[in-house]
């Protein structure tokens, strides 16, 4: 039986910032229209009690609850709030390690922040994740490991820029990746993504970080990824975007097989 909720959608958008664009409500509405499963993360938990007022009524965009790394060193305090609204939520992010120039001055705390958000997601057991990991993919791996065993949680790993080995390990720790058009312009990681599992793949935008074709990105924007996928898997764009949407699937009833519909979204 397919769930009061379920949906069928056109295209996959796993990882947006929607309240980042000025015309946000409006997006809402476009992705509605275009059939697009878009999830839209918070960079902080105070951000998200909007985002979810406003999405409260779309069939297709879905709020994740964040604490962004980046900003951990001034908002650590709200870690709080964000534990206080976890029990409200099914998809949690954007959340995880940037061990980047800019960030790296907080990368202890964030280590700390970011242990607390798995242990929580772990004792809750049926949440979503959407991970950021810049110079930080080991690390993010091993506190997975550590906190979040993969009966406890499911990960998706927004714009993964790990090395080959760092995508093995996440594999076999049951991680998705979300991929977008940015990452498939740079020679070393479209030889990455050709090597993992089609079955692990969902596509984002990153949206409003990413462009094309001279403007920002949206989320139906997907539709030009899902063809360059298809490309570096030589196959069709359009049973591209069949194996996307049973990821998607997949991934959310936490199952090898998939029904049609995506339940429970």
């Amino acid at each position: 039986m397919i769930a009061a909720n379920a949906i069928s959608p056109r295209w996959v958008d796993f990882h947006c910032h929607l309240d980042l664009y000025p015309n946000h409500e409006e997006l809402i509405a476009q992705c509605d229209k275009e059939e697009v499963a878009t999830l839209t993360v918070t960079t902080t938990p105070k951000a998200w009690i909007r985002n979810a007022e406003l999405a409260s009524r779309s069939r297709y965009v879905r709020v994740a609850l964040g604490l962004h790394p980046q900003l951990v060193s001034t908002r650590s305090a709200e870690l709080l709030l964000w534990k206080e609204l976890l029990p409200l939520v099914r998809y949690v992010g954007e959340v995880g390690l940037d061990a980047g120039p800019l960030y790296y001055r907080s990368f202890e705390l964030q280590k700390v922040v970011f242990a607390e958000q798995l242990r929580a997601c772990a004792d809750a057991g049926d949440k979503v994740l959407t991970i950021h990991s810049v110079r930080a993919a080991g690390t993010v791996l091993e506190m997975l490991e550590e906190y979040l065993l993969p009966s406890r949680g499911r990960v998706v790993l927004h714009w993964f820029t790990g090395s080959y080995s760092d995508a093995r390990l996440a594999v076999d720790l049951g991680c998705y990746f979300s991929i977008n058009a940015d990452m498939l312009r740079n020679e070393r990681h479209r030889v990455t993504i050709s090597k993992l599992p089609l079955s692990r793949l969902l596509t984002e935008t990153d949206g409003p970080f990413t462009s094309l074709g001279g403007r920002t990105a949206v989320p139906r924007d997907v539709a030009t990824t899902v063809q360059s996928l298809a490309e570096v898997f030589k196959m069709g764009a359009d049973e591209l975007a069949e194996a996307i949407r049973a990821n998607l699937a997949r991934l959310l009833a936490g199952l090898d097989t998939c029904p049609t519909h995506v339940a429970g979204y």
